[in-house]
């Protein structure tokens, strides 16, 4: 798109810059440059490893065609417990959100209360999905109270941060007529915050079951069950062309799980 225009008064309009200051501008674009340079000739790349992996990944993707399909159980049952993990977490997940969604808003909370809150969520979401997995493998051995454990936690990060802003942003008029009314802490809750923030909630848990049933499997390959143990199970024994059926299935299904969630999504709002 041309960013100059000329102007009915004969003078030409150019779209400003980013950054006004062109000292700061090129500083920055130079420093931006010096710095990837700098890391990508400090990161200790073994280019001899990378040269010897190139024939090996080929032998793997020729191992891996056509994908075999022939043990269907296996990959059924891999399945249906990662889709047994992404549930229960997710209710377990969205049920611990809220009263911690509520004890972070600013405006509901005591000061007190919302620090704990708040630290919370930044718990919960300091740690990749992965890393919490390994921790709780660790803790209570490999299967899916591991994978059911970090996918808790991960919804808690997620819902629980962004139905506090939702919290937040509520209309403070129904809170005060309600109140004005008469009404109890619990009952300006039921009937003056909890209807601004239900389309919200909603959408935030079907956005989170979409998002788990993906995690399952990926912490799965950790050790915390689903489709993801599967799947390492498949790369341990060299069965690349199940591992390669293994995972067009984990995408199929998870195209199929965003199309359903984006339709409902779009349906709500």
């Amino acid at each position: 798109m041309n960013s100059t225009v000329e102007t009915t008064t004969g003078r030409t309009w150019k779209k400003p810059s980013f950054i006004a200051n062109p000292v700061l501008r090129w500083a920055l674009i130079i420093g931006t440059a010096a710095y990837i340079w700098w890391a990508l000739t400090s990161l200790p790349f073994d280019w001899e490893r990378i040269q010897q992996g190139v024939p090996r990944a080929i032998r793997i993707f020729k191992g891996a065609f056509p994908p075999s399909f022939i043990r269907g159980e296996l990959l059924f049952d891999g399945f249906m417990e990662s889709i047994k993990i992404a549930i229960v977490s997710t209710l377990l997940g969205l049920g611990l959100s809220v009263p911690i969604a509520f004890a972070s808003a600013r405006n509901i909370a005591p000061r007190w209360l919302y620090i704990i809150g708040r630290g919370t969520i930044i718990v919960a979401r300091s740690f990749h999905p992965v890393i919490v997995a390994i921790i709780f493998v660790k803790a209570v051995g490999f299967g899916p109270l591991a994978g059911i454990l970090t996918l808790t936690i991960y919804s808690i990060g997620f819902v629980a941060k962004m139905l506090a802003e939702r919290i937040e942003e509520i209309d403070w008029g129904q809170v005060e007529a309600i109140k004005a009314a008469g009404g109890a802490t619990f009952v300006t809750l039921l009937y003056a915050v909890i209807p601004q923030i239900m389309p919200r909630q909603i959408g935030l848990s079907i956005y989170q079951l979409d998002s788990n049933l993906r995690a399952s499997a990926i912490v799965g390959i950790v050790g915390a069950g689903g489709i993801g143990s599967t799947l390492l199970n498949a790369f341990g024994r060299y069965d690349y062309d199940f591992a390669l059926a293994i995972t067009l299935c984990i995408i199929g299904v998870i195209l199929v799980s965003e199309a359903i969630s984006g339709r409902i999504r779009r349906n709500l709002w």
